[in-house]
């Protein structure tokens, strides 16, 4: 998935925001609180995920995805964006809004 597509999934999200990153790549929050971060390359991603998924996806393909940050309830996921599904991405970056956004947010993406 290229970065364009990345970023269109991002924008159709309820109260998905981009904002500049410390090094100044794109960080994508809901309610000032982030769930997604792109490299400075654009070639990778990680995004906000449960503990378990992260686990299951590194397991399942080491190739595309890497175990990034994790502690609590949540985990962070690396991804390399040229080898990824384009549908899994979709659904992986749809979940990682969702932990992050407030119910009525996330009642108008259903609705």
């Amino acid at each position: 998935m290229d970065m364009a597509a990345v970023v269109k999934v991002m924008s159709e999200l309820p109260g998905a925001e981009e904002h500049e990153g410390w090094a100044g790549q794109p960080v994508f929050k809901v309610r000032n609180k982030s769930f997604a971060y792109l490299s400075e390359d654009q070639t990778r991603m990680h995004l906000k995920a449960l503990r378990e998924e992260q686990e299951a996806l590194v397991a399942e393909n080491p190739d595309v995805f890497t175990p990034s940050w994790s502690g609590g309830r949540f985990a962070w996921l690396e991804i390399n964006l040229p080898h990824a599904d384009p549908e899994e991405l979709q659904e992986l970056i749809t979940e990682a809004w969702r932990l992050t956004a407030p119910k009525y947010l996330i009642a108008q993406l259903t609705a």
